[in-house]
């Protein structure tokens, strides 16, 4: 077995083992603030230390691997490589891990061979970038891109636990989360290797590919009120169906996300109340997530979706509550490392 098969079987084997720290048996789910969080990462440093690396944790929990550069560098700044350890409901094995334990083997292999680079390396290993709990989305990356809000510490998970609380839990302190913030000019780079998590080079018969840019989004969570009754005694022509009202809006919203190249639009939450089979559902909250690499096109879809609320809240005698949630620009990424990749991609045939 080549040295880079060993690796790779190495990176395999231990995806395994990060999957048996779980809240819930049977599947992945390691949501920010729980112990199989802090069992995951206190094993991702150990692996660190394993392969030649110094390791901290910041305010936030997330967890760095620190590989010197060499000493006759004359280059101060950090190579960054890495992923985040927490995931969503029943997730899959690789996502946001892979990133993490391929940067451990990176490492690993510098270390094995005695090299050392012009430049440092560090192994990041965000605690949050789902936001499940929280409703948040990139918590652990945050603060690094000096982009933590404070006001974010008086939020809340489903059972009134305050992020704060959680951040506590983690082994940080909320107040010094601020703190934590890297000097872009000390960053060389950041590179993650990722899951497609979509079939497009499945089904070209594609091992790998260099990314160009990563789409935003566009979010928000919409709630329609009407009136619950008895299934069996209100007319059909008297109903204020909430549950009717959104099924209305999740066609319209596969009917808009259909309607551009590059638009995906998707309502993943939906939660019905009263929830019983003989009560006419008097509330429902749902989510929306819209994304296109082009803004236009995001707001004007958007936009689009939000008109369908308002026509459909109004038709059926609803009442609407739409919130705009965190939502992100595009990014495109950097172009000399992206060609840097494609030509080691092509140098393996």
């Amino acid at each position: 077995m080549s040295t880079a098969h060993g690796h790779a079987a190495t990176i395999m084997r231990r995806s395994d083992e990060l999957a048996a720290f779980t809240t819930v048996a049977g599947e992945i789910t390691r949501p920010y603030g729980t112990g199989a969080l802090l069992d995951a990462r206190d094993q991702l440093a150990a692996w660190m230390t394993e392969a030649g690396m110094s390791t901290r944790v910041d305010n936030v929990g997330n967890l760095f691997g620190r590989y010197e550069a060499d000493t006759q560098a004359t280059d101060p700044r950090t190579f960054l490589i890495g992923g985040h350890f927490d995931s969503v409901v029943d997730a899959g094995r690789y996502d946001g891990t892979l990133g993490i334990l391929t940067g451990i083997a990176v490492v690993r292999h510098l270390h094995e061979t005695g090299r050392r680079l012009p430049f440092a390396i560090e192994v990041a290993a965000f605690a949050d970038e789902e936001g499940n709990r929280f409703h948040t989305s990139f918590l652990g990356s945050s603060p690094v891109a000096g982009l933590w809000d404070p006001a974010w510490l008086a939020l809340e998970d489903d059972a009134g636990t305050p992020l704060e609380d959680a951040i506590r839990f983690m082994g940080g302190d909320p107040e010094a989360i601020g703190l934590d913030t890297i000097d872009p000019e000390s960053v060389l780079g950041f590179i993650e290797v990722h899951i497609e998590q979509g079939p497009v080079l499945q089904d070209q018969n594609l091992p790998v590919a260099a990314v160009s840019s990563i789409t935003g989004s566009l979010r928000a969570t919409v709630e329609f009120t009407g009136m619950a009754g008895h299934a069996g005694t209100v007319p059909m022509a008297l109903r204020r169906d909430a549950l009717a009202g959104a099924a209305e809006l999740v066609l319209a919203v596969e009917r808009i996300g259909a309607s551009e190249r590059d638009l995906v639009a998707t309502v993943g939450t939906l939660e019905c109340s009263p929830g019983a089979s003989n009560v006419i559902p008097g509330r429902v909250y749902m989510t929306l997530d819209l994304r296109h690499p082009e803004p236009g096109v995001r707001e004007q879809a958007y936009a689009g979706v939000h008109a369908q609320a308002e026509e459909i809240a109004g038709r059926r005698a609803l009442d609407l509550d739409w919130s705009d949630s965190p939502s992100f620009a595009e990014t495109v990424c950097d172009a000399h490392v992206t060609e840097t990749l494609r030509e080691a991609i092509a140098g393996e045939g």
